[in-house]
């Protein structure tokens, strides 16, 4: 936007070098260009489905939402919904048939989100009302959401905590890390032992507190058991060794249940584990 002479400073040209100073007044020429949604045909394992929500046990290999970037809006669980649900993309004058935006992106239906390569349930609002509701229910964390994770080494506590504070790895944006962040938020993870598999590795059933992006990989990989598959917190000779005798080639990462109370009805969700994690 500043190469495109769409920022000024007290009436002139912003250049990038500029530096700002109090008192100074910014004027940016701000235009939202609404990219359409494509719906997209693609399978869609829903768990259950009433007039509210949806819940969908997502696959591995798909993001949750398109991008701004016009070469990531297709092939996304936002297009699979859009041509399950007819309604959730349809722009008209009745504010009930428009999708939610949520942070500038356009996100019909998604309350949160899961990871590209992690698979399970996520929930879809199918109404303003619904989505304003379980929205509230994510930022007081009182939607109950575990995970299953199968890690490197053996765990040996039944029960485990962790907290820490989580943010950027300063030497690469890519990353979250506990170690010196940038802007670092408060992290806590609880965990128990599920099965110790080949005395290899630990299946882990998780349980998030809060909810940081990577936290799960982030944390155990932090106390030395990183997950299975994870090409960015894990061990690349192990990952090589998964995907060679069990043609693993993600982190072994499920969204296994989901708790809940919506319009005061208490719901409950499992999905079964994908086929590539089951073998």
């Amino acid at each position: 936007m500043i190469e495109e002479g769409k920022i000024s400073c007290n009436g002139k040209n912003f250049t990038k070098n500029k530096k700002v100073y109090k008192g100074d007044v910014i004027e940016i020429a701000w235009k939202i260009d609404q990219m359409a949604l494509l719906a997209e045909d693609m399978p869609l394992e829903i768990i259950y489905e009433n007039d509210d929500f949806a819940i969908i046990s997502k696959d591995a290999g798909i993001n949750t939402h398109p991008t701004p970037w016009e070469w990531w809006r297709v092939g996304t669980l936002v297009n699979a919904l859009l041509h399950h649900f007819k309604t959730l993309g349809i722009r008209s004058e009745n504010p009930e048939f428009n999708p939610s935006i949520i942070n500038w992106v356009e996100r019909p239906g998604i309350v949160h989100r899961l990871d590209n390569d992690t698979s399970g349930l996520i929930i879809i609002a199918k109404n303003d009302k619904s989505m304003h509701a379980l929205q509230l229910k994510i930022e007081k964390r009182t939607i109950h959401k575990t995970y299953l994770a199968l890690v490197i080494g053996i765990v040996k506590e039944q029960n485990g905590y962790i907290e820490s504070f989580i943010g950027r790895d300063p030497y690469d944006r890519k990353k979250m890390t506990t170690i010196d962040p940038s802007n670092p938020k408060l992290a806590k993870t609880k965990f128990c032992n599920k099965w110790v598999i080949a005395w290899k590795y630990t299946l882990l059933e998780v349980d998030l507190l809060t909810g940081r992006t990577h936290q799960i990989r982030v944390h155990l990989s932090s106390i030395g058991f990183p997950i299975v598959g994870d090409k960015v917190y894990g061990n690349e000779k192990n990952n090589i060794e998964a995907k060679e005798k069990y043609g693993l080639t993600r982190q072994w990462l499920h969204a296994y249940r989901l708790n809940f109370n919506l319009f005061d009805q208490e719901y409950s969700f499992e999905a079964p584990l994908k086929l590539d994690l089951q073998k």
